[in-house]
């Protein structure tokens, strides 16, 4: 922890352990998880068909998938965004079919959508990222001379282009991980 000061306060910013809870993928992902379980008072309670565990499933197999990749090299990491990819797919398949099966509105199904629309972008973003960041280093190794702002694109931090997040970005390209 160390001190800041904003707007004439002094206020203690806290540095988090886990590096994952600065990725705003995973916070993304944790409100879609508060989401479904909102919207799981819609389905039926005697649900035979299995859906809304599978529906949490898949929507907490995104935060998983984040999490753990996270703590592993980039190569790896990116693998982990991948299946994250696969488990938004997955959460995508469940919304259609809730919504097919009436048992959520045409309105909850759009927000779904957008949420998930949101994290493949913002997963996506991330995947690009952390592969410029691998081929930089390849350069790098190859040609022992390597400009760190060479080949950066601010706007390709994550799906909404806010720079302000560099530093999420420059942690994995750094090689930094848990």
């Amino acid at each position: 922890m160390y001190n800041t000061e904003e707007k004439g306060e002094v206020t203690e910013k806290v540095i988090p352990f886990f590096r994952f809870e600065d990725l705003r993928l995973y916070h993304k992902s944790l409100d879609y998880i508060n989401w479904i379980q909102d919207v799981n008072i819609l389905f039926p309670e005697n649900d035979n068909t299995g859906i809304v565990s599978r529906f949490n499933a898949s929507a907490r197999n995104i935060t998983f998938y984040i999490v753990e990749g996270s703590a592993r090299n980039k190569t790896q990491f990116v693998h982990y965004l991948k299946m994250a990819k696969t488990a938004i797919r997955e959460c995508l398949i469940m919304t259609t079919i809730a919504y097919r099966a009436n048992f959520i509105t045409e309105t909850y199904e759009q927000e779904s959508r957008q949420f998930l629309m949101e994290l493949t972008k913002m997963s996506g973003a991330l995947i690009s990222s952390l592969q410029r960041a691998q081929s930089n280093n390849a350069s790098y190794q190859n040609n022992g001379n390597y400009n760190n702002n060479s080949n950066y694109n601010s706007n390709n931090i994550e799906s909404d282009g806010n720079s302000s997040h560099e530093n999420e970005r420059q942690n994995y390209v750094d090689g930094n991980t848990i």
